[in-house]
């Protein structure tokens, strides 16, 4: 072999090299007595062995053991973490960068102080903003003292009973300092096993059962119908993705039911959009009409497992769907598909479908560069049929009462029924199941019982944060797909957030930049940076106009998903409909 091929190693050994003695030696000479790295502890091993007991160690169950840590010991501290690795045979940092990805986890530091016992967070999204959010955080350190950890929390999906907090996992709706500071004091920090005063009993499986639940279902994995047949129907209802994106559900399942098989179905109840609150009114009261729902799209597409992706805010909804679920797999009216449920962890950004696929694989929720799409790579490598809750929820009422029943309702030229999260300046917020097309002055006139006494309407949301911000003077276009695209704004999946001479369009906007800029994954330059930089130009008393729309334009060419492409929706429409506000 000539010379000048062999490989000469002039370098030291490594840290792992054995050396005649039996130990270890360390860099520049150094011996190691252990391996390198840090060692597990043991107690912190016999304390998450406990907590894991005989669930499978797969990497994808990873945020779920990391919850059950969390939960027990209030935050996630070095050595577990560090035992947690070892017994899942993962690197510490795939763990660590996982556990630091999500809010709810506290990772703690060698050195580092833990967190209180009792930790409440109040939201400060943009409708318990306009409910006085901002005086309690105010007021409440020094009402519930050092003892207890006061923080801002973004929306938390109950903006009809704002302003919300939640103690330790307990929401207070409607919350004063008083009414917290009593659930602190009565250790009310778990969610109650029943349902809140707010939400009504929901239907569990027994009564479900006996008003006829999964009997269509049922004539479908019977063979008394065929799969074509269903989808045909579901197409010629019109019924379109209710999670924002509005894809037509029957040729959703369509493109996935014609990938080669295995396939799977991921459903998103995420719900982070601020504003946004109906899966939750829906889940609380009827949630096996979502899980029959799913079931059919099982059996028409073929599916293999079903995944249901719940943010980590419902611990009501975790606990009554962990009920429900175990009675449905208890005793099925047919052999289904296995149901797996798997708890977020505080990301907005799940909410996007290929995030919430990374996070149900235990990673960090990051959106995945596309193509390939979802529907041909998805969970796990295999075909994934993906949809919210509430388009499933109203898959058997369309089969049942057939798709002109769906089709039949709507106004000014639009068809379908749509669930309004309304919350804001008017008497009754809440889900109001509306015509698809509505007005939004239909909507607060005939819904909503008017605006509250005293307040004007000045402005609204369409389509929660990211749909952009109107002025009552356009309070008469129709709300439904595509009809708000014309003047820069979309429905989204329909919350509307009222606004009245009370409120300022740019004060909204700074709020909901503020969420974006905190929510953003940070994976692409466009949306982390950006979305910093558009709040710091937009909390000047004027704005740069110019600047922002630039920074706007190379947001939305360049950012990966959703997030950073229709975050500057907000200060795109206060420059067009409110300038008077920011010049």
């Amino acid at each position: 072999m000539p010379k000048d091929s062999v490989s000469v190693s002039t370098s030291e050994p490594t840290a792992t090299e054995k050396i005649p003695n039996g130990k270890q030696r360390g860099g520049r000479g150094r011996v190691r007595a252990t391996p390198k790295g840090r060692q597990v502890d043991p107690k912190a091993r016999e304390e998450v062995l406990a907590l894991l007991g005989d669930a499978p160690r797969r990497r994808d169950l990873l945020i779920e053991h990391l919850h059950k840590i969390q939960d027990r010991y209030g935050c996630l501290a070095a050595p577990h973490l560090v035992a947690l690795a070892a017994e899942m045979k993962m690197a510490m940092t795939e763990v660590y960068e996982v556990a630091t990805f999500y809010h709810h986890f506290d990772v703690i530091k060698e050195g580092d102080t833990r967190p209180p016992a009792i930790t409440v967070r109040v939201c400060d999204s943009i409708a318990c903003e306009l409910a006085g959010a901002h005086r309690l955080l105010e007021q409440l350190p020094a009402r519930l003292g050092a003892g207890v950890r006061v923080l801002p929390a973004p929306c938390v999906g109950r903006c009809e009973t704002a302003p919300v907090a939640v103690v330790g996992q307990n929401p207070i709706p409607h919350a004063t300092v008083e009414r917290i500071d009593e659930a602190v004091q009565k250790g009310q920090v778990t969610h109650p096993p029943a349902p809140s005063a707010v939400s009504p009993s929901p239907i569990d499986y027994a009564a479900y059962r006996v008003a006829g639940g999964y009997a269509l279902a049922g004539a479908c994995f019977a063979g008394q119908r065929k799969a074509a047949d269903v989808i045909a129907l579901l197409e010629e209802s019109g019924l379109r993705g209710l999670g924002g994106a509005g894809f037509p559900a029957g040729r959703k399942w369509k493109i996935v039911a014609a990938e080669p098989s295995p396939r799977l179905l991921a459903i998103n109840i995420d719900e982070g959009e601020p504003g946004t609150f109906k899966d939750r009114y829906y889940l609380e009261r009827d949630p096996h009409r979502f899980l029959e729902g799913a079931l059919i799209a099982a059996w028409a597409v073929a599916i293999e497992a079903i995944y249901i992706y719940l943010r980590d805010e419902y611990h009501g909804c975790r606990a009554l769907l962990e009920r429900e679920i175990a009675a449905l797999q208890a005793d099925p009216p047919y052999s289904i598909p296995p149901i797996h449920l798997r708890r977020g962890a505080g990301a907005y950004i799940c909410g996007e479908e290929s995030s919430m696929i990374e996070s149900i694989e235990g990673k960090r929720g990051e959106p995945r560069l596309r193509p390939p799409y979802v529907a041909q790579v998805g969970l796990f490598g295999r075909p994934t049929l993906e949809h919210n809750m509430e388009t499933l929820h109203w898959v058997r009422e369309i089969l049942e009462k057939g798709p002109g029943w769906f089709a039949g309702h709507g106004r000014n030229g639009r068809k379908g029924l749509r669930s309004f999260s309304v919350s804001g300046r008017v008497k009754k917020p809440g889900v109001h199941l509306a015509p698809a097309g509505i007005t939004l002055r239909e909507l607060i006139d005939e819904y909503c019982g008017g605006m509250l006494d005293g307040h004007e309407l000045y402005g609204y949301l369409p389509g929660g944060a990211s749909g952009g911000i109107l002025p009552a003077s356009m309070a008469n276009i129709p709300l439904d797909f595509d009809t708000l695209n014309p003047y820069g704004c979309f429905i989204g999946s329909a919350a509307i957030v009222v606004f009245s001479n009370h409120d300022t369009a740019a004060a909204a906007a700074r709020n909901l930049l503020r969420f974006f800029a905190d929510e953003s994954c940070g994976q692409c330059t466009p949306c982390r940076v950006g979305t910093v930089k558009a709040l710091q130009l937009m909390e000047q008393r004027r704005w740069n106009a110019p600047l922002l729309q630039e920074l706007s334009q190379a947001m939305t060419d360049s950012s990966i998903c959703g997030l950073g492409q229709a975050a500057p929706n907000p200060f795109l429409t206060v420059l067009k409909y409110f300038p008077g506000e920011v010049e």
